[in-house]
């Protein structure tokens, strides 16, 4: 099929280059002429895992190709997916849809005479309806018919949430627009993947729902992680005997300085925004948004009580500025409130993160960037895990001792082993921990597992299907 996908970024990448995977003709359209002058010079604008590999081979196999125009939308064009971005707006009341209504603007101008709009951005709900009616007055001849395909990609492993997601949702009450998106799916459905069709606003809800319920999970966890501090628990223990429970699962409860990221914050609000609009309460996302904004002021305080002391004269070596591991991502990432509330103190702070330093830099003066987590570490008083990167779960303890002034490490992702920092003379803080800390934490044991697969899976085991097994293999004509 030909698709024309209109936004290269995040979603708008992964989407049109899995797409061309499945074996569709996609044409990714941005505006941003230079950003496209990179792609098309094979330079990826995100660090995703797999992603380079993945529009090489399709550029490459003539299924991929990159504009920074909209070509006209003729008649053999089966769909235009709308993927660019929905920033929160400057008040944080709600989402910025300037982009969205730009692109459907855009769209009815180059269309021919029928054309199929699918909205895989993250949008509230009645944006498809506020799309359509644009679409019609500005061409109030063209057959238009516009659909909701919410995206579920995490950063980090988006290729295979894409190729094995857990769910297809398909929003649109038209019989044949339908079924064509079922068409550009059909392959993914023929292998397992579940496909729910409901209606354009249940399906604009569906995504916001998720990510809302999601966010909750994990301020709930880390609340626990108070407690379990206060009673003498050990959080981790808790929450796999939460996960072994089918009900709840063990997805999301990984205790921490709290959510952060492009989707959780901006939705969640987004959909506080909706609900107000409403004139209907959401008292439970009012309280977990309340909940993560508190614990991102409270890591701080708890990096500077466990240094205690003259604050002024010391250093605290930062490990992780992604909001997550295997991204380049720093929006609304935890370590940045710990930055700047340590700066606050007036502590010297340097940093390393493996990949987000260059989008981290502008967001962090003052702040110095290290080439490695050893040199970040050299003199400092206290080191602080921020983001649960696989290599920082296998540093070497006798040469972050050698390095360190003061053998205090702040673990605020549980990613480190215990006993093989104690052992080498650290006094080691964790989240929800007790004083007797266990011997192996399992957070830690599954990081190393991790590291020794190089962090991402390899390209054939994360695509384990048969069409998707070309991405390890020579690209057919």
């Amino acid at each position: 099929m030909r698709l024309i996908v209109v936004g290269s970024g995040y979603v708008g990448l992964v989407s049109g280059a899995c797409l061309a995977q499945l074996g569709h003709s996609v044409c990714c359209v941005d505006s941003d002429a230079r950003k496209i002058a990179r792609l098309q010079a094979g330079d990826i604008p995100i660090f995703e895992p797999q992603l380079a590999e993945l529009i090489a081979r399709n550029v490459a196999a003539q299924r991929l190709s990159f504009v920074d125009r909209l070509p006209v939308i003729d008649e053999e064009t089966d769909a235009v997916f709308i993927a660019v971005g929905t920033p929160p707006l400057p008040n944080g009341h709600g989402a910025d849809l300037s982009h969205v209504f730009a692109a459907a603007g855009d769209i009815a101008r180059k269309a021919a005479s029928k054309i199929l709009v699918v909205i895989k951005s993250t949008v509230p709900v009645g944006t498809g309806d506020a799309v359509e009616r644009l679409i019609r007055q500005e061409r109030p001849e063209l057959a238009v018919s516009v659909a909701s395909n919410p995206e579920f990609l995490r950063e980090g492993s988006a290729i295979g949430d894409f190729t094995e997601p857990d769910r297809i949702i398909i929003g649109t009450d038209n019989p044949e627009a339908r079924q064509t998106i079922r068409a550009i799916y059909a392959d993914l459905a023929q292998w397992g993947s579940p496909v729910a069709c409901m209606s354009r606003r249940a399906a604009e809800l569906t995504k916001y729902a998720a990510n809302a319920f999601l966010a909750v999970k994990i301020a709930f966890i880390n609340e626990m992680a108070d407690l379990c501090e206060a009673i003498g628990a050990d959080v981790e223990q808790v929450a796999l005997g939460m996960g072994l429970d089918r009900r709840i699962g063990a997805a999301f409860l990984q205790s921490g300085p709290g959510y952060g990221g492009s989707c959780f914050p901006k939705d969640s609000a987004a959909l506080l925004a909706t609900a107000q609009d409403s004139a209907v309460q959401l008292r439970l996302v009012e309280s977990t948004i309340a909940a993560n904004d508190a614990r991102k002021r409270a890591i701080g305080r708890r990096v500077l009580s466990a240094m205690g002391g003259d604050l002024g004269s010391k250093t605290v070596a930062v490990l992780g500025l992604t909001f997550k591991p295997d991204t380049d991502d720093v929006r609304d990432a935890p370590a940045l409130a710990l930055v700047a509330s340590l700066q606050r103190a007036g502590v010297t702070v340097r940093a390393y993160d493996p990949q987000g330093m260059d989008n981290a830099r502008p967001l962090l003066p003052g702040v110095t960037l290290s080439p490695d987590a050893y040199s970040c570490a050299q003199g400092a008083d206290c080191l602080v895990v921020a983001t649960h990167w696989p290599e920082f779960a296998t540093l070497d303890a006798a040469l972050l001792a050698r390095a360190m002034r003061v053998r205090l490490i702040v673990d605020l992702r549980n990613c480190l082993e215990p006993a093989h920092f104690t052992q080498a003379g650290f006094v080691l803080h964790g989240i929800g921990r007790t004083k007797r800390l266990p011997t192996t934490s399992p957070v830690a044991v599954v990081l190393r597992r991790r590291s020794t697969l190089g962090g991402a899976k390899p390209l054939n085991g994360t695509v384990p299907r048969p069409q998707l097994n070309q991405l390890t293999e020579a690209t057919p004509d």
